[in-house]
């Protein structure tokens, strides 16, 4: 199937994607201030054996803003679906992409054939210090504007290990320059699963892998333990890179997601 990009009107919102490859669906959900082009290392290996599809959520990249009316980032990845007539899917997230994956494999079970977390957020964790970082970041664009945030968000540590690869750097420095600044800005408004993805990972019955950055912050190794620990048969892989696994270790991630893919069709 030749690769195809275009736009999806869903749930009020105009959502860019893109395909490429054919065989069965694997979607690959970005990271909070970042774009369909983190996967740029992905996205031609994968191609070769899955359809790809990898998306700007609301709010990021090319698509559209998020407005005053609650949304779920999950529910807008099933109508972008719906709509490319797309089933049952693998899906693979890395930071808040982690957690929109894990919104949609238990609001739908039987359209997900399997779950990648890599460097995984996770609603309702009791952050840490990552937190308090944020939360600086949105008070700086507030108080000095866009640019100033920027510069701050590009030098916290979860950015360090990335920006010593200069290839990498370059890639990352360009997302997060581009990246609107809509969250710091504005309080956004999402429908949270009711009970928490935290208290319902024991439900999860489909093959899963978790893949954490040997480097990442405290707060994000621990969420990857809690899921590997509470996610009943979940495989655990440490990378040598810090949060951005993907673009750190391209071969290594790459490698790790596919062994593992294929083990879970045989398996299937």
């Amino acid at each position: 199937m030749p690769p195809s990009q275009g736009f999806a009107c869903v749930n009020g919102a105009r959502l860019y994607y893109e395909t490429a490859g054919s065989g069965e669906p694997l979607v690959l959900i970005h990271g909070n201030t970042l774009d369909t082009r983190m996967w740029d290392d992905q996205w031609s290996p994968f191609a070769e054996r899955y359809r790809v599809i990898r998306y700007d959520m609301r709010g990021f990249g090319r698509s559209s803003m998020p407005t005053e009316t609650a949304y779920s980032p999950a529910e807008d990845l099933k109508a972008l679906l719906d709509q490319l007539n797309v089933g049952r899917i693998h899906v693979l997230g890395l930071s808040r992409g982690g957690a929109v994956a894990l919104d949609y494999a238990l609001m739908y079970p039987e359209e997900t054939l399997s779950l990648i977390f890599a460097d995984a957020g996770l609603w309702d964790f009791p952050w840490t210090h990552y937190a308090t970082s944020v939360k600086a970041v949105r008070e700086t664009c507030r108080t000095s504007g866009i640019e100033a945030a920027r510069a701050l968000w590009l030098d916290h540590p979860l950015f360090a290990p990335a920006l010593e690869k200069p290839s990498v750097a370059e890639r990352l420095r360009a997302m997060v320059t581009d990246y609107s600044g809509w969250h710091w800005q504005h309080d956004e408004s999402l429908q949270l699963l009711d009970p928490p993805p935290i208290e319902r990972l024991t439900a999860l019955n489909i093959p899963v892998l978790v893949i954490a950055g040997e480097r990442d912050l405290p707060d994000f190794l621990a969420i990857a333990t809690l899921l590997s620990e509470r996610i009943p048969g979940a495989e655990k892989i440490i990378l040598p890179s810090g949060h951005m696994s993907n673009m750190e270790a391209p071969a290594a991630f790459n490698a790790a997601v596919l062994d593992f893919l294929s083990r879970s069709n045989a398996h299937g």
